[in-house]
């Protein structure tokens, strides 16, 4: 399952201090990722802490943009998540890259990804359960 390599992602690193991808990562076109709403809905599953009662859910279809000198496409993320006092944090904005139409990895800090981006509401993602 692509999750697992996923999660340890963070806590991997080489020499270079690159990011690894655990799909080819290679200069050709990239295909449109077609499933990207279930492959982010359960990718976020796993990456929050509590994926219940998330607020604020909305997304932005694939675009293609530069990550890392390759042109990738990336779906962005708007959420705000429930904290374990109960309370919610401010929304928070995640760039979802994609290699080879494939999930491939997040970026936590996506402000320049996601610039000028237009949201539209992503209610599965308020609906995930446990």
């Amino acid at each position: 399952m692509l999750l697992l390599p996923l999660a340890l992602a963070g806590c991997l690193g080489n020499e270079d201090s690159r990011a690894i991808s655990f799909v080819e990562d290679s200069n050709e076109p990239q295909p449109f990722p077609t499933n990207y709403r279930p492959e982010i809905l359960a990718f976020m599953h796993t990456y929050l802490n509590n994926p219940v009662g998330v607020h604020e859910g909305q997304i932005a279809e694939p675009v293609q943009r530069t990550v890392g000198g390759r042109v990738r496409y990336i779906a962005c993320l708007r959420y705000a998540e429930r904290q374990s006092d109960g309370s919610y944090r401010e929304p928070r904005d995640r760039a979802i890259v994609f290699v080879g139409g494939r999930l491939d990895r997040i970026l936590t800090n996506a402000g320049e990804e996601c610039a000028g981006t237009v949201y539209a509401p992503f209610p599965d993602l308020e609906k995930m359960q446990r």
